[in-house]
């Protein structure tokens, strides 16, 4: 039997490539002679780009840009072998892991380093950018990334805005650069508008600090970003689902740099040449941390299942807190779905013992699957 391990990280636990590998070893402890292949994944949130890097055999670049407090911050970014396409994640410059909890304020954050980054990939002759934009500390309608390729953004003295959160109320013009961009992809599984009751503000604001006050500014700010876009550069995507997605990132690669909104996780997986890997496997095991109600809308199990499903192949998963039913797992289209736990333990000691109980999981596992031949 061919097993393709493709799994996400288990977030604050362990990365994609490493959580393939524990459950590797535990089938490989129990039938040695198995055929598996390896195959990281993630699902348009931080680590996709280093995983869409990986599969074109590309080079990662560091560098120090400005991050979503100003202060400067090392970040990362892909390059396929080619040379072609480049891999950025928002989270690298503009993420919420950047800012230190007690000074949580999307008021205050900005994606100016974002833009730094695709400006850096541009100055390498890229012809595409993808652009992942999970995990971000901002609510700034991608102002401040549009900044930093080249946009003024002014308010009613004529003076040029920082491009943060707290900035959209005061534009009075937009002025373009003279420039073109290359092919923009956002990497965007979320389907909020930019405002309104399901809009960036309201729906992600508070995880990234926001208060009912701060929220209700930002909305309006976004509202009014919307309707200087409007006039000023004739486009009209406040409505578009995603345009809210990362605190209206999706709506600014799509107002200032001609971005498309595409799913993550097909982006990924075209990208990875999956298709070719189900091709060649008799059976996928699958994974990432939580499997619930969430897992049906655009998360990684349910992307894999929907493409095995193409080339009849079953999937199994695994994953950290199995909080769905039998019904649930069936919907989803999996074979079958495991916990990782074995006993009771705090979130703290499941983290540091997921290596562990991967592997061992995939040991229990192998010796169910391959029970006649061991």
């Amino acid at each position: 039997m061919n097993l393709l391990i493709a799994c996400d990280s288990f977030k604050d636990s362990l990365p994609a490539v490493a959580v393939c590998q524990s459950l590797e070893r535990g089938i490989k402890k129990a039938f040695p002679s198995c055929h598996t292949q390896l195959f990281p994944m993630a699902d348009g949130g931080e680590g996709t780009a280093r995983i869409m890097t990986y599969h074109t055999q590309g080079q990662w670049i560091q560098a120090e840009v400005q991050g979503p407090l100003a202060a400067p911050v090392k970040a990362g970014y892909g390059i396929s072998a080619d040379g072609t396409k480049a891999y950025i994640d928002m989270a690298e410059a503009s993420g919420l892991q950047l800012v230190p909890r007690p000074l949580r304020n999307p008021l205050k954050t900005g994606t100016y380093g974002t833009g730094q980054l695709i400006q850096k990939a541009i100055d390498q002759g890229v012809e595409k950018v993808f652009l992942g934009i999970g995990g971000s500390a901002t609510n700034d309608g991608g102002i401040g990334m549009a900044k930093a390729l080249g946009f003024r953004f002014l308010d009613a003295k004529g003076q040029e805005l920082a491009g943060n959160g707290e900035d959209l109320q005061e534009i009075k013009q937009i002025i373009p650069p003279n420039r073109s961009f290359p092919i923009l992809e956002v990497l965007c599984d979320v389907n909020n508008p930019l405002y309104g009751p399901q809009g960036a503000a309201t729906v992600y604001g508070p995880q990234k600090g926001a208060t009912d006050q701060i929220v209700a500014q930002l909305d309006e700010g976004l509202k009014h970003l919307a309707s200087l876009v409007e006039s000023s550069l004739q486009k009209k995507l406040d409505q578009v689902p995603g345009a809210g997605a990362a605190g209206g990132m999706g709506y600014g690669a799509m107002a200032f740099l001609n971005g498309t909104l595409r799913s993550g996780i097909a982006a990924i997986m075209d990208e990875a040449s999956f298709n070719d890997a189900l091709e060649s496997v008799d059976l996928v095991i699958t994974g990432e941390g939580k499997i619930d109600d969430q897992t049906l809308q655009g998360k990684l199990i349910n992307g894999i299942c929907q493409r095995a499903k193409a080339f009849n192949r079953p999937v199994i998963a695994v994953c950290g807190a199995l909080l769905a039913s039998t019904e649930l797992v069936q919907r989803i289209g999996l074979q079958a779905a495991f916990s990782i736990q074995r006993y009771p333990l705090s979130l703290a000691e499941a983290l540091e013992q997921t290596e562990e109980n991967l592997e061992y999981l995939g040991f229990q596992l192998a010796r169910t699957l391959f029970w006649q031949q061991s």
